[in-house]
């Protein structure tokens, strides 16, 4: 099966990568960093913000009620937007639904900056999550079938530092624009739209997925199927529960949700930790946005070299014990850092280190998922583990800024970081696909472990 798109047969542009691999690949990539950017620059106007829109002066405890309310209303939207374009893209393809999960994510951005009260501001953040949540779905199916035969771990692996490139981006627009307002930051987020010119210009389906749309259409019309056809032909996200699928379904939820939790309640409450550390040693408002600034660049730096590294060393020693060493790592430095450390000196430098693990085994997302499931589930796949995984995470920024009454956020944060433990037990249970073709229409060759 060749890895070109329709009408590309150029195969010796450089390194043997095709124009239509090089522009799928910028296009996700693009579109996964500006979607972590909007992440990094919410949370990084969250407090002030909310300071705004709540009038007066609401307490911490206020301050962390309604900042968990709004940040779990816009992981919910970031779980069904990733759940509900994750199937339309199994049905309609890769490259509409990713053009249609930009617009959306990128309008509903730049509103967030009108809101004049906490309820708008969680309403455009919730549609601002749909069309995030879509389109690192649709893009991972979408570079994995275009690199299926080609290096395809280290180029997902690379891929998904968008993540941590976004964050970094984040950073300096806080520090250049964070003094003139909240809402100036959010109005950066119209950004995103520009990539709409480049899908509609040059960018058509993957060969994998024209194979299953050409099979579906050649279906439709028969008379007769036999049992495969039957299944092949099922409402995809049923498929998910079938025999060939349900244990490699189990195995991913509990991936998705382990990395999840561990992450993203660190995501959104890390510039207010930080904050408040400065605030002890004397450095408030203005004053204490370059370190914060600084402090999340670095986090953002250890990041883009854990999700370039995992695709190589994932092919070196498998993807299963890849994923556990992230995880671990993630534990060990997390606590450390939410625990031990009561100053902001060493926090920088502890944050590059945390950022490797933390974000980098997001390119398992990448690498793994996509390998346990053929082409006609395989969008929808990825979507349910991590919507699913996103549904349940949603709560966890919302449990921590609830429990700012009751315990410090560090701790609350700590404890959050150790649902990494459900991603290892994930590698436990799962299968080994590291020697695996990207598979087709036939259900990879084993659900469970092989050892």
């Amino acid at each position: 099966m060749s890895n070109i798109g329709a009408g590309d047969a150029r195969a010796g542009f450089p390194w043997g990568i095709t124009r239509y691999q090089w522009l799928v690949f910028f296009v996700v990539w693009a579109g996964w960093s500006l979607d972590a950017a909007d992440f990094g620059l919410y949370s990084l106007v969250l407090q002030p913000a909310l300071r705004d829109l709540l009038g007066g002066s609401p307490t911490p405890a206020d301050i962390g009620r309604v900042g968990g309310i709004v940040s779990t209303v816009g992981l919910l939207g970031w779980a069904f937007g990733g759940f509900t374009f994750g199937i339309i893209a199994d049905y309609i393809g890769r490259v509409r639904t990713l053009a249609l999960s930009i617009l959306i994510f990128s309008a509903f951005t730049a509103l967030q900056g009108l809101a004049e009260t906490p309820f708008q501001l969680g309403l455009f953040r919730f549609f601002a999550g749909v069309g995030t949540g879509a389109e690192i779905i649709v893009g991972i199916p979408l570079v994995a079938e275009a690199f299926a035969e080609n290096n395809r771990a280290r180029i997902l692996g690379i891929m998904m530092t968008g993540g941590a490139v976004g964050t970094l981006v984040a950073a300096q627009i806080y520090n250049l624009i964070g003094a003139y307002g909240w809402r100036w930051v959010f109005f950066v987020g119209i950004a995103p739209a520009l990539l709409l010119v480049l899908i509609r210009r040059g960018m058509v389906e993957p060969e994998r997925f024209e194979a299953v749309r050409q099979r579906r259409q050649a279906l439709a019309g028969a008379r007769e199927y036999s049992e495969a056809d039957k299944e092949f032909m099922r409402f995809v996200p049923v498929q998910l529960f079938n025999r060939q699928n349900r244990y490699s379904t189990m195995v991913g939820l509990l991936f998705c949700v382990g990395t999840l939790l561990a992450i993203w309640t660190s995501n959104i409450w890390l510039p207010t930790i930080q904050r408040g550390i400065l605030a002890g040693e004397g450095i408030q408002g203005n004053a204490a946005i370059s370190y914060i600034s600084f402090g999340m660049t670095m986090w953002s730096l250890g990041g883009i070299l854990g999700y370039a590294a995992f695709g190589f060393i994932a092919d070196a020693i498998g993807r299963r014990p890849t994923i556990f060493i992230y995880n671990l790592g993630t534990l060990v430095v997390g606590l450390y850092l939410y625990l031990a450390v009561h100053t902001f000196a060493p926090y920088p430098w502890l944050l590059f280190v945390f950022g490797f693990f933390v974000f980098g085994v997001f390119s398992g997302h990448a690498v793994y998922l996509p390998e346990l499931f053929p082409t006609h589930v395989r969008a929808t796949a990825v979507s349910f583990c991590n919507g699913s995984g996103r549904i349940i995470t949603s709560f966890g920024p919302l449990l921590a800024g609830l429990l700012v009454g009751v315990v410090n956020l560090n701790h609350a944060t700590a404890g959050m970081t150790c649902f990494a433990l459900l991603s290892i037990l994930a590698m436990y249970l799962g299968r080994e696909t590291k020697e695996d073709p990207l598979p087709l229409f036939e259900v990879a060759p084993s659900a469970q472990r092989s050892d």
